[in-house]
């Protein structure tokens, strides 16, 4: 059986200063990612739901990017202030966050 039941990759991604991308580091990525490792840890979901930075995602565009695995459910412009309804919503309840959700992939 798998340690972790689900992984939440946040987008740490780096380009150039004016790359028409943008990039998730410039908006805030490493905080989201800080975030949804201290909610995690306050909730007790520390050992079976894993937050990750990620490198390129490709999809800066979209704002800070976070996608869950293993449903596939893609979020972008994520800020910590939505991070404990992602981690309430989706990883407690099974029910994505859908003003937040992008490239629709998954079966979730």
């Amino acid at each position: 059986m798998p340690r972790f039941v689900r992984h939440v990759f946040v987008c740490e991604n780096r380009r150039p200063p004016g790359h028409p991308k943008g990039c998730c580091a410039e908006k805030g990525a490493e905080a989201v990612r800080a975030a949804f490792k201290d909610e995690l840890a306050r909730r007790g979901l520390a050992g079976t739901i894993r937050a990750n930075s990620a490198g390129c995602l490709d999809a800066c565009e979209q704002g800070v990017s976070v996608v869950v695995y293993p449903e596939q459910v893609w979020y972008g412009g994520v800020t910590v202030a939505d991070v404990a309804e992602i981690v309430e919503e989706h990883l407690v309840n099974g029910r994505p966050v859908g003003r937040l959700r992008r490239f629709v992939t998954g079966s979730a």
